[in-house]
């Protein structure tokens, strides 16, 4: 028997007007077949995107500048430019580049591909001309949705990338382009396999395309719906858990990293309020929205983002009303002990979450902190299905132990790097029968279970043969008050092989010496690991999720 499944939004007007989460549930049902013997083809992100959509049309889904778009409206949008898409050729499993600032356009563009099947490609609006030449290639991008002030560097680019076919600015051509596309919900059954492809940010190398199956990212990435409930088990499941009381939540990270995507979705499959941030950050303008949109929950990239919100609030006369804001969470970056434990003074009635992750892993481990805690010098989680996996034996290490072992996760995880197989028989490995994906974080494991990162084992240094993880340094001096901001790296020496160098930041009105931080760091770490060296910058670079440059740090390093 053949089903045929109706997308036309016509046939969801009864639903749109739904009272009850019942009508909502069943028309669900009835549209995916789950009333008949006819499985499900697996947890496609259209098919849960459309399901939301048509239970709460009314809501505001996206809030960007003076741009909003309610659910209806952005459904409609996505509609448009997927037509518009299927216009221009596009076919399942093409690729479509992503080259734009937090805008709702990118969130359009997003759902409009997982609609006609094809793949949303994130682009790094910071690269330059020849780093874009390498992802548009790397990526096998046939078209590119772009930020209008990037069409020089477009230009610029295209003549070099044989595959791209089409681009499309935002403005008033993207605008004309969707009133001229239907807005029909007329698209073929999609699949759980269809992929989803997030590319690394590259900043100690060239960036590479995770690959995952939708329905692994919806789980691993996106949290199921929500990661604080049991999975979901169905399409209506979800629908059913959308709560009758709007949330809001504001975005600080960019859309083109992990930390915004992932977690955008995650509040759209909620129902939820999403406030993009856009532009560069202005601390006093976030504390502002916070009261202005009533925001409940937001996010900051570690101590990049977290020090300027707690330096503004300070400084604040009178206060912002932020009696909405329930819950301030932390990924994409470390945060320090010091940040978080000022945070937990200065607001010690709001949750602070502080979770850890990666593109190869999903979200992997977290903990969530209220009020006065205990000095913890280095980044503690708690796993969730997250294991430190001893090289040397391939088993877990054994709690307690002391043993170092790579960070990795088992079960939902990606496919392997785009067009990438040697790197991806690396980090996608198989142990017992079961499919494994090693991160390149290195960690412990506390007797009580909890995972004690030490950093990234691609930027361990080896000086005289003891390993220096540079995480491990920069979470000592982050909590001294004149460290502002901190990058450790490794630089050749002649006598240890590898020397400590610290890049810092000071603080505002401090002026320490370079033997003071080094004697203030030897209070708390081995001598190997004290660096030997600090060079004093007016500003510590970093992307604009947060993470730190290490290619720039070791270039600051070497000319010093």
């Amino acid at each position: 028997m053949t089903l045929r499944v109706d997308r036309k939004p016509g046939t969801w007007a009864a639903v749109q007007r739904a009272e009850s989460r019942y009508a909502c549930r069943r028309s669900i049902l009835l549209r995916l077949g789950r009333e008949s013997d006819i499985p499900m083809s697996g947890f496609n992100l259209a098919d849960l995107w459309e399901a939301v959509a048509d239970c709460v049309p009314d809501r505001v889904a996206l809030h960007c500048g003076e741009q909003r778009r309610t659910y209806a409206q952005l459904e409609e949008q996505s509609n448009r430019l997927a037509h518009w898409y299927l216009e221009q050729g596009i076919q399942p499993g093409d690729h479509i580049g992503l080259y734009l600032q937090n805008c709702v356009e990118y969130v359009e563009a997003t759902l409009a591909a997982y609609k006609v099947r094809a793949v949303p490609i994130n682009i790094n609006y910071r690269y330059t001309a020849g780093e874009l030449e390498h992802l548009f290639n790397d990526a096998d991008l046939v078209g590119v949705v772009h930020q209008w002030g990037f069409t020089n560097r477009v230009t610029e680019v295209e003549p070099h990338v044989p595959t791209l076919q089409w681009k499309l600015a935002t403005g008033s051509t993207y605008d004309d382009a969707l009133a001229s596309s239907s807005p029909a919900r007329d698209f073929g059954p999609r699949s759980g396999d269809d992929h989803y492809i997030l590319y690394t940010g590259g900043t100690t190398g060239l960036p590479k395309g995770v690959v995952w199956r939708q329905e692994d990212a919806f789980f691993a990435c996106m949290g199921g719906g929500n990661p604080a409930l049991p999975e979901v088990t169905s399409v209506a499941e979800l629908v059913q858990r959308i709560a009758p009381d709007q949330s809001t939540f504001l975005l600080l990270a960019p859309l083109m990293h992990a930390a915004g995507a992932w977690v955008v979705l995650l509040h759209l499959f909620s129902g939820n309020k999403v406030v993009l941030w856009s532009g560069s950050l202005d601390p006093r303008e976030v504390w502002r929205t916070i009261e202005r949109e009533k925001v409940t929950a937001t996010s900051t990239v570690g101590d990049a983002v977290m020090r300027p919100l707690l330096d503004t609030w300070d400084d604040f006369d009178p206060k912002p009303d932020i009696e909405s804001l329930a819950v301030v969470s932390s990924g994409g970056a470390p945060l320090s002990t010091a940040l978080r434990d000022r945070f937990l003074a200065t607001f010690p009635s709001i949750p602070l979450s502080d979770g850890y992750g990666s593109s190869e892993t999903g979200i992997q481990a977290g903990r969530i902190f209220v009020g006065p805690t205990v000095d913890e010098p280095e980044p503690q989680f708690t796993a969730q299905q997250a294991v430190v996996m001893d090289e040397a034996t391939r088993r877990p290490v054994v709690p307690g132990s002391g043993i170092v072992g790579r960070v990795a996760r088992t079960g939902r995880i990606p496919l392997g790097y785009h067009k990438d197989p040697a790197r991806s028989a690396t980090t996608f490995v198989e142990w017992d029968g079961r499919r494994w994906s090693l991160t390149g974080d290195m960690a412990t494991v506390a007797a009580d279970g909890t995972i004690t990162l030490l950093g990234r084992g691609s930027l361990c240094i080896n000086t005289g043969g003891e390993k220096v993880y540079p995480e491990e340094v920069e979470g000592v001096l982050r909590q001294l008050r004149a460290v502002y901001d901190v990058v450790v790296v490794g630089v050749p020496d002649e006598r240890w092989g590898e020397r400590v160098v610290a890049i810092v930041q000071l603080a505002p009105g401090t002026e320490p010496t370079e033997g003071e931080l080094m004697t203030l760091v030897r209070a708390s770490l081995a001598g190997y690991k004290v660096p030997k060296q600090v060079v004093f910058v007016d500003e510590v670079v970093r992307s604009p999720s947060g993470k730190a440059d290490y290619r720039w740090a070791a270039e600051v390093a070497a000319s010093a």
